[in-house]
């Protein structure tokens, strides 16, 4: 059994992206733990919901929900993205589409959309929280 709290973060696996996000997550989760699942260009992926890495995606949250309990998951975007090289625009609409696939699949944990911009500034874009 994991000891501590945890959250879980769907993110790039741009480097660049992983302390700001921690960061922010755990301050505003209040959390000790955050599990990256990443892969490049995870929004494209979840939003597109045809690559079959979407599989794994699942897998994974579903490790860190089941087995490390995370309070909440979010789901990344970011300027500069080698995986997802499109505007921010469109990055901020595949997020939405990403919560809503993650919604599908866990329909009781709040979801958080991020943005983690030119100065690495992670910014909340979206909250789907449960009813």
């Amino acid at each position: 059994m994991a000891e501590g709290t945890f959250a879980c973060a769907v993110n790039c696996m741009d480097g660049r992206t992983q302390e700001p996000v921690n960061k922010y997550l755990k301050e505003k989760l209040g959390v000790d733990y955050v599990d990256e699942i990443t892969e490049p260009g995870p929004i494209k992926l979840l939003a597109e919901n045809t690559d079959p890495r979407v599989d794994s995606i699942k897998i994974r949250c579903d490790i860190s929900l089941e087995k490390h309990h995370a309070a909440a998951l979010a789901v990344v975007g970011h300027h500069d993205c080698a995986g997802d090289p499109v505007c921010k625009e469109i990055q901020l609409e595949q997020i939405e589409q990403s919560i809503k696939v993650l919604r599908s699949w866990y329909p009781e944990i709040p979801i958080y959309g991020l943005w983690v911009d030119d100065a690495w500034t992670v910014t909340e874009v979206a909250a789907d929280l449960p009813a």
